[in-house]
């Protein structure tokens, strides 16, 4: 009599993976540890666009704080970042001591991005151009929410749409001959001659060599239009393109 064979038990589906991704995040640069001050301006500067920062993961930078602080006076600055409606999540310094700082704060030691940011919070990068003579990166189907396409070293040109919670990012230009919904970051490690372009304008986020400026501070009247956007100095400007 023949029998049935036993078929072998389906291994189990493992419980994680573990993968190396890109992972954007904003930078507070810490000017002073002033809890009070800290907090207040924080608190300013997320009701200016609670959607985009409340809740938002941010790492500390105190590459300009001109000392060493102690653990004693990192504790209420992290508790005023909290308080303010941000996540703190890492810290951004070079220093031996900021080893057994961020021992004793529980957070890790990331190595410093690039570009100055405004209209919301600075982040520090050294200025670097894209390589020149690579051609630009096509991309010629939408890009949507959740994804992100990187043009390293080189432009990117977007012939479709960049849909809301989408990112288009290259260390060059940006164009987006299409609705640009989500964001777009040009100059990306730090080149301050970049610029956006895009078809329609309803950005939620546009950045320039790391100066960015959210949804709800972008200029209305652009809404719908051809628009570039470029940096002025220290400033992020907009414009209608061919005006």
């Amino acid at each position: 009599m023949m029998t049935k064979p036993v078929e072998a038990a389906a291994a189990p589906a493992p419980a994680i993976d573990v993968r190396f991704g890109q992972v954007g995040l904003i930078q507070v640069r810490i000017r002073s540890t002033d809890p009070g001050a800290i907090l207040d301006e924080l608190t300013g500067r997320v009701a200016s666009a609670p959607l985009f920062f409340q809740r938002t993961g941010v790492c500390l930078d105190l590459t300009v704080l001109g000392r060493e602080p102690q653990v004693e006076e990192m504790r209420p600055v992290m508790d005023a970042v909290r308080r303010a409606g941000m996540l703190p999540v890492g810290l951004v310094g070079e220093s031996a001591a900021m080893e057994s700082l961020s021992a004793a704060l529980e957070l890790p030691v990331l190595a410093p991005f690039r570009g100055q940011a405004q209209a919301a919070v600075p982040v520090v990068q050294p200025a670097e151009r894209a390589e020149s003579g690579l051609p630009a990166l096509m991309q010629h189907q939408p890009v949507r929410s959740g994804q992100r396409v990187y043009a390293r070293s080189r432009d990117l040109v977007v012939t479709a749409t960049v849909g809301a919670g989408a990112e288009a990012i290259a260390d060059g230009c940006v164009h987006v001959y299409g609705s640009l919904r989500g964001r777009a970051v040009a100059g990306a490690r730090g080149d301050t001659g970049a610029r956006v372009f895009c078809q329609e304008f309803r950005a939620e986020l546009v950045s320039v060599a790391g100066v960015f400026r959210v949804f709800e501070t972008l200029p209305p009247e652009l809404a719908g239009k051809p628009v570039q956007a470029w940096l002025d100095g220290d400033d992020l400007r907009f414009a209608p393109l061919g005006g």
